[in-house]
């Protein structure tokens, strides 16, 4: 494969922002058609490279080439790690984009909000690709800023108040993330993470280099919205346009939050059991309080927003005992069992959140309200958006036979089989609180006696085309758990994250 097409994972959907605002305003429908067509191609484009096997490719921008063998270059990095991410990330893109071309016209400024959903995807596909620090952050803030203004979409109070929340503590988080990334530089002199990967590659118990590791799992662990820098989450999460929601909670958190973290800890630091510890600590709280915040919610989109916490933290606690276990040069096996259960669970928490949030968007579309306690009586009214959020309510919950069982068993197992077993008891309590949460949620909307008959009917097309595709998946992602189809989708990501050191040596050409 040429190296240019990764650049086209950037370049189209700035084109895209580019295009939009000069010929929407002259052509109508040109945005929602051009949206969802360069996210299709993504998407096809992503998927396709994951089927070409664990190639790792590198763009050098400008054909700068090394010199004296040191990178110059803006690198590009292709691997199956970035590669798996960037099919999630163009999956719940064009799901989200074709859902929007109903229920965005509702709201005015349709260039405006197809505009910022092209640059907040051009951004997270150019975090996952980044092959050096400052371009990372750089790629990181065009994604971020966008969805500033994508939760504040509505301009209501509730919105505007959310969105500034959540620029208060992004900006936060931006600013630990360049102090972390100025302190490498200084003590590395150079801003390409796989150069860096050989410089510290016999660094170990360096203080200085645990303290800038501290600063960055701060960072990002706003942006990613695990406890305790939670606080953000739940007003954005709930004020956003439901497509956005479906975006921030099912990629956003992960491309700018938990990716950079593992591709950094695991790929450029040396692998430290302190700091693994804390990692895992965090994942473990953010499953634990994240679900018991959740299930005393009535506001349909900020239960939903609790529950992106818990099932983040699922991911990070999966792949935060990987850390561990190599760390302390434990069995390999094991290790690449937790990882790969954090994997499988991310991309599968993709797909059944995304669905969640954009059925939760269909019943406000339909009945006006987010409000468990006014709904009720939509089972008759509402078959599709029934029969989804039963699949991703079953899936988020880890009831077989949808996807989220397999990769929440898979933890648990690894878990079991690494004498984590505190962890695998809070994976399984999360997983009985997430089910009884599900529980009140389908009855509550769907079955609960209304004080009068609802008058909601069935959401268009585009919006229930969407909800079934993503509820079809739900059930199709549990085939990961075969062995051959793992092997082709799965493990070349996890392989990436269990040979640490490969990431430089293939990058560089070492």
């Amino acid at each position: 494969m040429e190296p240019s097409v990764i650049i086209s994972f950037v370049i189209i959907p700035l084109f895209a922002a580019f295009l939009i605002p000069l010929v929407g305003r002259l052509v109508g429908g040109f945005q929602r058609i051009l949206t969802s067509s360069i996210m299709l191609l993504l998407l096809v484009l992503s998927v396709f490279i994951t089927l070409q096997g664990p190639e790792t490719i590198t763009y050098m921008a400008g054909g700068w080439e090394p010199v004296g063998g040191v990178p110059i270059a803006i690198y590009l990095v292709l691997d199956p790690l970035s590669g798996f991410l960037l099919t999630i990330i163009n999956l719940l893109g064009f799901m989200s984009v074709f859902y929007a071309i109903s229920y965005m016209r509702r709201y005015t400024s349709e260039n405006l909000f197809y505009t910022l959903v092209c640059l907040m995807v051009a951004g997270m596909n150019g975090v996952v690709l980044s092959g050096d620090l400052f371009n990372l952050y750089v790629f990181l803030e065009i994604s971020v800023i966008s969805s500033y203004a994508l939760v504040a979409f509505g301009v209501g109070k509730t919105e505007l108040e959310a969105s500034y929340k959540y620029q208060v503590l992004g900006a936060l988080a931006s600013l630990l993330v360049l102090f972390g990334i100025a302190m490498i530089y200084w003590r590395t002199k150079t801003l390409n993470i796989a150069d860096i990967s050989v410089l510290l590659q016999h660094a170990r118990h360096d203080t200085f280099l645990v303290f800038v590791q501290l600063i960055l799992i701060t960072g990002f662990g706003i942006k990613a919205a695990l406890i305790p820098f939670h606080a953000w989450l739940p007003d954005a999460h709930s004020s956003a346009p439901s497509p956005i929601s479906a975006m921030l909670s099912g990629v956003l958190i992960k491309a700018v939050g938990v990716y950079v973290l593992i591709r950094l800890f695991f790929n450029m630091f040396q692998l430290d059991t302190s700091l693994a510890i804390v990692f895992t600590a965090i994942g473990a709280l953010s499953m634990i309080i994240g679900v018991v915040l959740a299930i005393g919610q009535w506001d349909l989109k900020r239960l939903l927003a609790y529950h992106s916490i818990s099932q983040m933290g699922y991911v990070v606690t999966g792949i935060g005992m990987g850390m561990i276990l190599l760390a302390r040069g434990g069995d390999k096996s094991i290790a690449a069992l937790a990882i790969g259960g954090g994997l499988f669970h991310m991309i599968n928490h993709a797909v059944f959140k995304g669905l969640l949030f954009l059925n939760a968007g269909a019943i406000e579309y339909a009945a006006g309200t987010r409000d468990m306690k006014k709904m009720g009586g939509l089972a008759r009214h509402m078959p599709v958006t029934l029969s989804s959020s039963f699949s991703a309510s079953m899936a988020i919950s880890g009831m077989p036979p949808f996807n989220g069982f397999f990769s929440k068993l898979i933890i648990i197992v690894a878990a079991i089989q690494g004498e984590f077993y505190l962890l695998a008891v809070l994976a399984v309590i999360a997983g009985i609180v997430t089910l009884a949460s599900f529980m009140k949620f389908q009855r509550f909307a769907f079955y609960n006696k209304p004080e009068k008959e609802p008058t909601a009917r069935e959401v268009p097309l585009a919006m229930r085309f969407s909800m079934v595709t993503l509820a079809l998946l739900c059930l199709l992602l549990s085939l990961l758990i075969i062995p051959d189809i793992r092997q082709i989708f799965l493990e070349p990501a996890v392989n990436t994250l269990i040979e640490t050191t490969e990431y430089a040596t293939k990058v560089l050409k070492l």
